[in-house]
């Protein structure tokens, strides 16, 4: 996995990026990460936000969430299905190629261990 910041956060397994001749990564990435996760700040419109994530769903994103730090919950979003709304307790989707088995809670302790 490599990751990729900017105002998101996004992931690729391997087989999704591109190395130089040293065998490093090239830093330009032209394709969909295979999970983007965006957190959603107050000065956002969570329809851009949202966006985001379509547009990478529909260039074969296979996962991406949307975390709301102002009522602690994650919006799961898969290819072709419904939105799913976790909170609390509630088990997280992950990349199939990842072993972890995470929370919402577990997400949000995490995050605030950071700020």
């Amino acid at each position: 996995m490599k990751l990729f910041k900017s105002q998101c956060l996004k992931l690729a397994t391997h087989e999704h990026i591109d190395f130089d001749e040293n065998g490093e990564s090239v830093d330009d990435v032209l394709v969909a990460p295979d999970w983007t996760i965006e957190i959603l700040s107050p000065d956002q419109s969570s329809n851009r936000v949202t966006g985001n994530i379509l547009h990478c769903l529909k260039h074969n994103c296979q996962l991406g969430w949307l975390i709301d730090p102002s009522d602690r919950s994650i919006l799961v979003f898969q290819p072709k299905q419904q939105p799913e709304l976790r909170r609390g307790k509630d088990d997280l989707l992950v990349l199939d190629e990842i072993e972890l088995k995470l929370t919402v809670e577990e997400v949000f302790g995490w995050l605030k261990m950071l700020g």
